[in-house]
């Protein structure tokens, strides 16, 4: 047999063994879709991909043919991604709004591949989810101008869902009209009630008057609904977009900085640390009724080594004067260290729940 038979004969060979090795491949590919699926995760996760690569790289002892297989593993993870984005697309992720809220634009960018489903409120969101209607919600949890919002922080107390991922949707205002309209002929701006408030300078110059709606998408399809040029909308510009407005004026809100934070909850829980091994948690409990028990129990994550980023109260609803504390922490809970800071940590609570473990925050581009 001659050098070229040869070498093919070695490929076939080894084609033969590759296709048996991507089979099992793409079935541990489709395990990981439905984990991901099941807890609400995202498909991508830039900086497991470049761990993947810098490590099996470092497998191939050829220099000269490395770049090639890191190319190579490249392909093989946009295969894998590809085969994901088809399990995952009968997802079904439950938010509050219309299309053209906030809500829905973070649950597009967060969820591509899924099915975005419309909710009247939180609590139906909520409630889809733990009814097995949808896989996952998408609510926000607290905004940098107002602050955290109240009624998803209840449900996430009370409720049976767990946080497995926060992501931050940088929100911009812009004032929206029908074809023809101008800033001058603008006599009352809608929108929802914080939008109202984060772009009230800007209102009070022009001296409008203003009207609240919903969300900010709802005030958007009342504009348009209305075709008056005297009544604009304050939403985004995807928003602008969808219901066939024009962009009057943009970044009218007064804080530069403004963004929302959303969560997304799942009925089963995410453990897993992230590849950069950066963790943290989410904990809400109540404190037994003696003195100084409040600052046992935060003295207990700080004698445990977990660095705690934020600590908020909120009250109970059925007992007066009565609170629950909601703790935001760097560190991972799940690990010898973090069983031993718990059960320390019960023992200064009446109530104590683990609401969730998730990565690295994750920062939405905008369009």
């Amino acid at each position: 047999m001659d050098k070229l038979q040869d070498a093919r004969t070695q490929i076939n060979e080894i084609d033969k063994e590759m296709a048996q090795l991507f089979e099992r491949r793409m079935k541990a590919v489709r395990v990981i879709a439905e984990y991901k699926k099941e807890r609400g995760l995202q498909i991508y996760d830039q900086k497991r991909e470049q761990a993947v690569i810098e490590k099996n790289s470092a497998y191939i002892n050829d220099y000269d043919i490395r770049s090639y297989y890191v190319r190579f593993l490249s392909d093989e993870m946009a295969v894998s991604k590809q085969y994901q984005e088809h399990i995952i697309s009968g997802m079904k992720v439950a938010y509050s709004g219309i299309e053209g809220a906030f809500a829905n634009i973070a649950t597009k960018k967060i969820f591509p591949y899924g099915k975005a489903v419309s909710y009247p409120d939180f609590r139906a969101a909520y409630e889809s989810v733990e009814q097995g209607a949808c896989d996952c919600c998408v609510l926000p949890v607290e905004n940098s101008y107002a602050g955290e919002v109240g009624q998803v922080m209840d449900m996430m107390f009370q409720g049976s869902l767990y946080v497995n991922g926060i992501y931050t949707l940088r929100i911009t205002h812009n004032l929206l009209g029908v074809d023809g309209a101008t800033v001058n002929d603008i006599k009352t701006v809608v929108s929802h009630p914080q939008a109202l408030a984060q772009c009230a300078e800007y209102i009070r110059f022009h001296g409008w008057k203003t009207m609240e709606y919903a969300n900010t998408a709802m005030a958007a399809k009342a504009v348009r609904d209305m075709g008056n040029r005297n009544v604009a909308a304050i939403a985004s510009l995807e928003t602008a977009r969808l219901y066939g407005l024009n962009m009057l004026d943009h970044d009218i809100n007064e804080s530069a900085v403004n963004s929302t934070r959303f969560a997304v909850f799942s009925r089963a829980e995410n453990k897993k640390v992230s590849a950069s091994g950066d963790s943290r948690f989410m904990l809400m409990f109540t404190v037994k009724n003696e003195v100084g028990a409040l600052a046992q129990a935060l003295n207990v994550l700080s004698s445990y080594g977990f660095n705690m980023r934020a600590l908020r109260s909120r009250p109970m609803k059925d007992l007066a004067w009565q609170y629950y504390f909601y703790i935001e922490a760097e560190g991972d809970e799940t690990g010898q260290n973090g069983s031993d800071m718990l059960r320390h940590l019960a023992l200064h609570c009446d109530m104590l729940k683990v609401v969730g473990h998730f990565g690295d925050e994750v920062i939405l581009k905008e369009d």
